[in-house]
């Protein structure tokens, strides 16, 4: 089969494709939608609200990316292991250990991008896209969740909210189960503000083993049009009430 030529972006103004136009299944890429372009808040603010996404690296151009099948997490299930329980509840009732928003946003992205993926001998956090999603950041859209232990940040995660929506980006850790601490946090903040899905993009084990799936592209993209449509997060912020989301006590 003929694959149609990839849609090239050579300015904002040039709407990215419809996602059915993304190569298929038996494409050298799958999924992959487009190339070109800048990452500027408005055009990543147009791609989010597709279900697209910018991944690529060091010396490619910009690649615009919309899976078939699209790795989820559904916060309602999320799985929380007997061990992660012990770990989350001993952090919780220990002193000097503390869940964080946003207090480090620059830190935590710095520390995904140096943070080596498995399989892969680099990142694809490019300083472009770094430099892009802190701007974003501070339009208020991108978020960190954080890990703190005796004042030091050991683990955390970022990501993307639009309206009652969450999209996943990376993690890192540098203390045992300090990233996973961090996505059980946001798991609960989420519970607490009725966003019922985590965008995690592509597949892996790690994320099937806490309870994510793949759905197709179409419900994706329809549970995207619903939560798009309800009004942002008011407050990112993280109360420790919020524990009691995953059944933990918070003390």
């Amino acid at each position: 089969m003929t694959q149609r030529p990839l849609v090239w972006l050579e300015d904002d103004d040039q709407p990215l494709p419809p996602t059915r136009l993304a190569l298929g299944p038996d494409a050298e890429a799958p999924g992959l939608l487009a190339a070109g372009g800048r990452l500027s808040p408005r055009r990543l603010e147009e791609a989010y609200r597709h279900g697209v996404f910018p991944w690529y690296g060091e010396g490619q151009p910009v690649l615009w990316w919309s899976p078939d099948p699209r790795m989820v997490l559904k916060t309602a299930e999320f799985k929380l292991s007997r061990s992660l329980r012990k770990t989350l509840q001993k952090f919780i009732r220990t002193p000097g250990c503390e869940l964080r928003i946003d207090s480090a946003f620059e830190q935590v992205i710095r520390r995904c991008a140096g943070s080596l993926r498995h399989g892969q001998p680099g990142t694809w956090i490019v300083p472009e896209m770094m430099e892009a999603y802190i701007a974003w950041h501070r339009t208020g859209a991108v978020h960190s969740v954080e890990t703190w232990i005796d004042g030091e940040l050991v683990g955390g995660l970022y990501g993307v909210s639009l309206g009652r929506m969450f999209y996943g980006e990376s993690m890192f850790s540098e203390r045992t189960d300090a990233s996973k601490i961090a996505l059980a946090g946001l798991v609960a903040f989420c519970r607490a503000n009725a966003i019922p899905l985590i965008d995690c993009q592509q597949n892996t084990s790690h994320l099937a083993s806490l309870g994510g799936g793949e759905i197709f592209r179409g419900e994706f993209e329809r549970h995207l049009a619903l939560s798009l449509g309800e009004p942002a997060v008011p407050d990112w912020t993280y109360d420790r009430s919020h524990w009691a989301q995953l059944g933990l006590d918070p003390g």
